[in-house]
């Protein structure tokens, strides 16, 4: 296990050595909110009792915290204001669930969603026919929703992902698959930025190992939430409308930290 003071000096090395340039139009509101949501891969073991953006305990030990220090670091003007609502276990029903008060009243310009991998965790060996189907349904409807409320919110759907090693194995295919495929399309039919993750994760598989990125096949270590999170900006950061660029109700969140960063 990675302890919190390992995790941040070794990303503090790694991003310090790897610059990755993201941009952020000038429209880019100053205190514009990014939210990451979805799983214990989002969560990354965050203190849920903090609940104020840009705080290093709420943003947990994986890829938003990486991201939030690449984008404040490069963005200090804009004043970005980042958020972590990964909950463990989630499914796509638990986001219905909690999505008003942890993404809606938000209000973020940028919602990034990773979700899916429990969504088949938790019927592999039992009968699941039709899993993949409800799991697009109830994600595509979530979007939907999502749109209706906040009309210029800029989605962002990242592909779940696994790798054979640990808790994974040839049992989950080829049904994870279609959850994949499903995720794609429900990103298209909302107008989502789709973030492709699997594919990247087993070419880095095949160069080393797969515990190498995940050690049970499903969490990230501290190299994968690394690669995660350069395939967000890879894909994200170099857009044409990147990060914070809505023009609806995003500006600072209601519940939008001081400006600086708190470590305490």
């Amino acid at each position: 296990m990675t302890s919190r003071r390992e995790f941040l000096a070794a990303s503090a090395a790694v991003v310090g050595a790897a610059r990755w340039p993201i941009h952020l139009p000038e429209s880019v509101a100053a205190g514009a909110t990014l939210l990451f949501q979805g799983d214990s891969i989002t969560d990354a073991g965050r203190d849920r009792a903090r609940t104020g953006a840009n705080d290093i305990r709420a943003l947990g030990l994986g890829y938003p915290l990486l991201l939030a220090a690449e984008l404040r670091e490069q963005h200090a003007r804009r004043d970005l204001q980042v958020f972590n609502r990964g909950i463990s276990g989630n499914r796509v029903p638990d986001l219905q669930a909690r999505w008003q008060a942890d993404a809606i009243a938000l209000s973020p310009a940028t919602l990034s969603i990773l979700i899916g991998v429990n969504d088949i965790w938790h019927v592999i060996g039992k009968a699941h026919e039709g899993a993949a189907a409800r799991y697009e349904a109830g994600y595509a409807q979530l979007l939907a929703s999502t749109r209706t409320a906040l009309p210029g919110v800029r989605l962002v759907v990242m592909e779940p992902f696994v790798l054979r090693v640990g808790a994974v194995s040839d049992a989950w295919f080829p049904e994870f698959d279609d959850f994949r495929a499903a995720a794609k399309r429900v990103a298209k039919g909302a107008g989502a930025t789709f973030v492709p993750l699997h594919e990247m994760l087993q070419d880095l598989a095949r160069k080393s190992s797969p515990a190498y990125w995940a050690g049970d096949g499903v969490h990230p270590t501290l190299a994968g939430h690394q690669a995660i999170a350069r395939q967000w900006v890879k894909v994200v950061g170099k857009l044409e409308r990147p990060c914070g660029s809505s023009t609806g109700p995003a500006g600072r969140s209601r519940a939008s930290s001081p400006n600086h960063d708190r470590t305490s």
